[in-house]
């Protein structure tokens, strides 16, 4: 489960932005759906996100957040001495949407369509 403390903590002030991003980009990639977001490679570890908030919604009970996350995925190969595909990191993107308990920080995080 995810929890978002800092960034509860942070609510209504100047630094809640700056303090979801940092949060956000310190999670175990394997608590965000960037492997089920591929388009272009088949394998990330999460390197090199970069997160963009694009847009935060006050509910009564959660704090709506809609962002989206820049990061790198590479194509795996085979590994075997003759085999041609290189290991390049290709640039993914896709947007998430999590919604945050305001009371408890618990946290769930939404794949949102790709157009």
């Amino acid at each position: 489960m995810i929890k978002l403390t800092k960034s509860i903590s942070a609510w209504n002030s100047a630094t809640f932005e700056d303090t979801l991003k940092q949060e956000i980009e310190q999670l175990d990639v394997r608590q965000l759906p960037l492997q089920q977001a591929l388009t272009q490679s088949n394998y990330t570890d999460g390197k090199n996100r970069k997160i963009i908030i694009m847009s935060v919604t006050n509910e009564t009970d959660i704090i709506r957040i809609k962002i989206g996350i820049f990061y790198t995925g590479i194509v795996a190969g085979c590994n075997c001495a003759d085999d041609p595909s290189p290991f390049d990191e290709i640039n993914e993107y896709c947007e998430l949407e999590f919604e945050v308990n305001k009371k408890t920080a618990e946290t769930s995080v939404h794949l949102l369509e790709q157009v």
